[in-house]
């Protein structure tokens, strides 16, 4: 592909400010996993190394589906995890690696690449400076990547603490060359950030301190995430995201980590038994866009089909809209053999003879 052939979408920060949703892809991390690909427990994305091929498989996939943008595949490739690991020699490939994959995609497909930042998980120690520098050199050297690989926006996603938040804005802003920053916190039993501050107003502050997009991603499902971030609403006034976990829970398990099966156990992360229906994800996205939620998306759990739900439910027609259901072409389903034995003996119903 020549520099004359590729497709240049409108940015984020214009197409927020012309009034539309931007529609995001999240979740590598857990269908990587699921695909036997990604070992839970350090999540490191090895895969891009080991096989690139199937990262771009991805991308591409979720494009399919009506995803606008291309994340590349950097959650947890930060130096503490590859240290964890002892995979810090490869920490740059890594990277670079991922940000090359997701722009040859957003090329190819016309969509905006998008780097990415996340937690550190380091403690935030009142008054330890050094580990407060470790966090700003972890997320230095991931920004000045991105940037050079050509993305048109960095996401600071996962992030518990806002101290850490802050810190990875001010980074993004120094080091970014001008590049727009969404930043999305997380929040699991209390709505509360890490460091103890209500979340609507943590994303208030990052919000003042020069975020394009502030929200809500990961952790809590739509049912637990939505009723905060109309409190969000109240205190934010730019753009919103919300990128929910994929699974059903409950006031009283608010989280995916905090889900139990039917023996009492937390099965974490193997939560199949828990995913959400495609009719509740297009509930999730219509409330979004009542709520005035421009930033879509979904996290853990996320699959194409989910991605083409919410397409489809704010009015897209992407191209794996060619392939959505039609039942009326089933033969089990169709209403012309609704009162037919066949339907009688598939779902179990009294069959009707027509006079």
């Amino acid at each position: 592909m020549t520099t004359s052939d590729i497709i240049k979408p409108m940015g984020l920060v214009e197409r927020l400010a012309a009034g539309e949703s931007v529609i995001v892809a999240e979740g590598y991390l857990f269908e990587f996993e699921r695909r036997g690909y990604l070992k839970a427990g350090h999540y490191v994305p090895e895969v891009v190394l080991q096989h690139p091929d199937l990262v771009r498989q991805l991308h591409e996939e979720f494009v399919h589906a009506g995803s606008d943008v291309v994340l590349a595949f950097t959650y947890y490739a930060h130096r503490e995890k590859l240290r964890f690991i002892d995979r810090e020699d490869d920490l740059e490939k890594i990277n670079r690696t991922a940000l090359r994959i997701a722009r040859q995609v957003a090329n190819e497909t016309g969509t905006l690449m998008a780097g990415n930042l996340c937690n550190t998980n380091l403690p935030m120690t009142p008054g330890d400076e050094n580990t407060r520098q470790k966090i700003r050199d972890i997320m230095k050297e991931q920004v000045l990547w991105a940037v050079e690989e050509g993305a048109d926006y960095i996401v600071l996603e996962t992030i518990g603490h806002l101290e850490e938040a802050l810190i990875g804005l001010k980074v993004i802003q120094e080091f970014g060359k001008g590049l727009p920053a969404v930043v999305t916190m997380s929040i699991h039993i209390s709505e509360n950030s890490f460091d103890d501050v209500p979340i609507e107003d943590a994303l208030s502050q990052v919000e003042k301190a020069g975020a394009a997009v502030v929200g809500l991603n990961c952790a809590r499902g739509p049912s637990t995430m939505l009723p905060v971030m109309k409190k969000i609403r109240q205190t934010c006034k730019g753009p919103l995201a919300a990128l929910p976990v994929t699974f059903r829970v409950s006031n009283e398990e608010p989280t995916m980590q905090t889900l139990t099966d039917e023996n009492g156990k937390r099965p974490y992360p193997a939560l199949e038994a828990h995913l959400n229906s495609r009719e509740q994800i297009a509930q999730f996205a219509k409330d979004c866009k009542e709520i005035g939620i421009q930033y879509v998306g979904l996290c853990c759990g996320n699959m194409a089909c989910y991605i083409r739900t919410i397409a489809e439910t704010l009015g897209r027609t992407p191209p794996a809209s060619k392939y959505s259901p039609n039942m009326d072409e089933n033969s089990y389903t169709r209403e012309a053999i609704y009162n037919s034995k066949l339907h009688a003996r598939v779902f179990k119903t009294k069959h009707v003879v027509n006079t």
